[in-house]
């Protein structure tokens, strides 16, 4: 597995697919025994399906979605990808500018997703040297 071109399609992937709401687009780069953490201190959602589920959850709710993706910073199977991302959720701008925490399989799918961020509650154009 080349883990730079492995996080660099989940990048490109999320950058293009979110927007769109392309659940199934996401939920691609994912094992079926992945485990994603969006909150650090709530239970995780598990398996694809669980995946799907979480991005119903938070899809549902947001329009007008802009979002960047840094380039991935990766280490054996690992990766780190900054994110910035503004949307109206349920009438209400928002912002969340974060990084996730990704790990990956042998054949490259994502084993382990853990998503850290802030937060605004306003629309934040990401900052000139971002």
């Amino acid at each position: 597995m080349d883990a730079v071109a492995v996080a660099e399609r989940w990048r490109r992937t999320w950058q293009d697919a979110w927007p769109r709401h392309d659940i199934e687009a996401i939920a691609a780069l994912y094992a079926p025994e992945a485990t994603y953490r969006a909150l650090a201190f709530r239970a995780p959602h598990t398996g694809i399906d669980g995946v799907r589920r979480y991005l119903h959850e938070t899809f549902d709710s947001e329009s007008d979605v802009v979002c960047r993706f840094g380039e991935p910073v990766v280490g054996g199977g690992r990766a780190a990808v900054e994110w910035w991302a503004s949307w109206i959720e349920n009438g209400h701008p928002q912002t969340l500018a974060g990084t996730t925490m990704l790990a990956f399989n042998d054949h490259g799918l994502v084993v382990d997703h853990r998503d850290y961020w802030n937060e605004e509650g306003e629309r934040v154009a990401h900052y000139p040297s971002w």
